[in-house]
């Protein structure tokens, strides 16, 4: 019997691009074991892939759905998987290449949280804005990172207004990659399980189906993506700005 790829879920009608995610936890704060590990007891479903630039990097399947047990997507996730290791973890989502989410822990300390268009979350109504929310936190991703002297430059990034029509939101996180010293592949993941072009060989990952790898993986991962894709994780933001919020200027719309 043939089984889909883990976690996969039915393609989408929507219009747009890609959608995927990627959690990554520094290197040299916890082995490729400990992280998979990690991952295992969450129920994480996608994979897991060698380290490069010093990081490790988990590609989430869906990238715009739950990955992990108890309705996490990969802001949830890396919230749990940063408390799990006591380590620094950073969550990236692009959904349908039109929304770039980044946040990042510190164990069990949120840094920060960024939304490019909070107004293409799903769910959001009309009164949600569209204007790029969190690039205040460019330093504390930039430090988090280990690249302090990059969070003038990665704020003017995060806070750019993009046409959507002609620019994707992959293009922003590809810039904001680079200036975080981590692997530029992560743009071209949603390509797995085939090859990724420039990055890792894909025999080299390791996949996962809620929490588990090998034949047992591809079953639970094909049985769980039944019930996640029921219930999907929290909105990015809580509370996104909003054009009726008393505290917002309506000359500044």
């Amino acid at each position: 019997m043939t089984l889909p790829v883990p976690g996969v879920p039915a393609e989408s009608d929507e219009p747009g691009g890609d959608s995927y995610a990627a959690l990554l936890v520094p290197a040299p704060a916890a082995s490729r074991d400990a992280v998979l590990a990690a991952l295992g007891r969450l129920g994480f479903s996608g994979w897991l892939a060698p380290p490069d630039r010093g990081w490790l990097v988990a590609i989430a399947v869906p990238g715009d759905g739950t990955i992990t047990s108890g309705r996490r997507g990969v802001l949830d996730a890396a919230a749990a998987l940063a408390e799990a290791l006591a380590a620094t973890v950073f969550a990236f989502r692009v959904r349908l290449d039109r929304q770039l989410v980044i946040a990042a822990w510190s164990a069990d300390e949120e840094l920060g949280r960024y939304s490019s268009d909070p107004s293409r979350e799903p769910g959001a109504d009309e009164e949600v804005l569209d204007d790029p929310f969190g690039a205040e936190y460019a330093a504390a991703f930039a430090t988090a990172a280990g690249r302090p002297d990059s969070s003038e430059e990665l704020g003017e990034v995060l806070a750019e207004t993009l046409d959507s029509d002609s620019v994707f939101e992959s293009e922003r996180l590809s810039r904001v990659l680079d200036l975080l010293g981590m692997p530029g592949w992560i743009v071209a993941s949603a390509s797995l399980p085939g090859e990724i072009p420039t990055g890792p060989d894909v025999r080299g990952f390791v996949r996962m189906g809620a929490g588990s790898t090998g034949a047992a993986g591809a079953l639970r991962g094909w049985m769980t993506a039944r019930v996640r894709r029921r219930t999907p994780p929290p909105p990015a933001l809580p509370d996104p700005p909003r054009a009726d919020d008393p505290g917002i200027d309506p000359w500044l719309l």
